[in-house]
């Protein structure tokens, strides 16, 4: 069996200011996120209504704000509200861990919201833009996921050539390495399915229900791997936290790629 490396979650110490793995990883997933963005608002259709890389950057602060306050709240709020509600003070301390990607996804949904606003495009327009340059970024996350040593999966067959042992998780269980299966599969598998998707003329919204829908099922399967939160466990027809959040998702995902398809979603 393989055993986890235990990295030190520090990249780089400069005297008292220390530089952790998994704050790169944020680091490289809004670099990505960036990058990707400028080279789409090029392209058709978004290059014809007028977007700039100023519009991208200025997308890009709003979303670093939902991502990170939404996903503070997310984990807050559908992961453990009995314990914040007895200590509040602790919902600041993000040092301490606790993100969650469902939260971080209505934070960037609500500053996709206000952005459109600000500039009186259609919301569907922004989601379509920004969704096929998501993946990559939660990619990057589930590789800080790895090295942190944390969210390890589900105990595994030994005989699993990859199984591996996770001693942050307090056994010496082979497990599965959910962490990279989520990198493979939601992150790198899905943005090319998601791009190659994008890349064609689409309705206004197909863009953001594929993203929703294609998501949502990848998390769903991923999560069977994965070992539910110790405090939570399985919940009702033996499906985990993370998969009844999912389920909104697939299903509004499906009915918005519906609705766009029949043009509900035009300007």
């Amino acid at each position: 069996m393989l055993i986890h490396p235990q990295f030190d979650p520090v990249a780089v110490s400069l005297g008292p200011l220390k530089v952790h793995w998994y704050g790169l990883t944020y680091l490289v997933a809004f670099v990505g996120a960036y990058l990707l963005a400028t080279w789409r608002v090029k392209q058709s259709p978004f290059a014809e209504r007028g977007w700039t890389r100023q519009h991208v950057e200025d997308l890009l602060f709003f979303s670093m704000l939902g991502v990170v306050l939404g996903g503070r709240l997310g984990y807050v709020l559908f992961y453990k509200p009995s314990h914040y509600l007895a200590h509040p003070a602790e919902i600041f301390a993000v040092w301490q861990g606790g993100m969650a990607f469902h939260g971080g996804l209505l934070g960037v949904i609500t500053a996709m919201a206000v952005f459109a606003k600000r500039q009186g495009r259609h919301f569907f327009e922004v989601a379509d833009m920004v969704a096929p340059c998501v993946p990559l970024g939660l990619a990057a996350g589930r590789i800080g996921n790895f090295i942190n040593g944390e969210l390890w999966g589900r105990a595994a067959d030994p005989s699993l050539p990859w199984a591996m042992v996770f001693p942050e998780s307090g056994s010496d269980l082979p497990r599965h390495p959910s962490q990279l299966y989520q990198f493979g599969l939601e992150g790198v598998l899905f943005f090319v399915l998601l791009w190659v998707y994008a890349r064609k003329p689409r309705q206004q919204g197909a863009v953001s229900g594929m993203f929703l829908l294609g998501y949502g099922t990848f998390r769903f399967i991923a999560e069977y791997f994965r070992e539910p939160d110790s405090f939570l466990g399985l919940l009702a027809l033996n499906m985990s936290m993370g998969q009844w959040l999912c389920v909104p998702m697939i299903v509004l995902g499906a009915l918005f790629w519906g609705m766009a398809k029949k043009d509900a979603f035009q300007s």
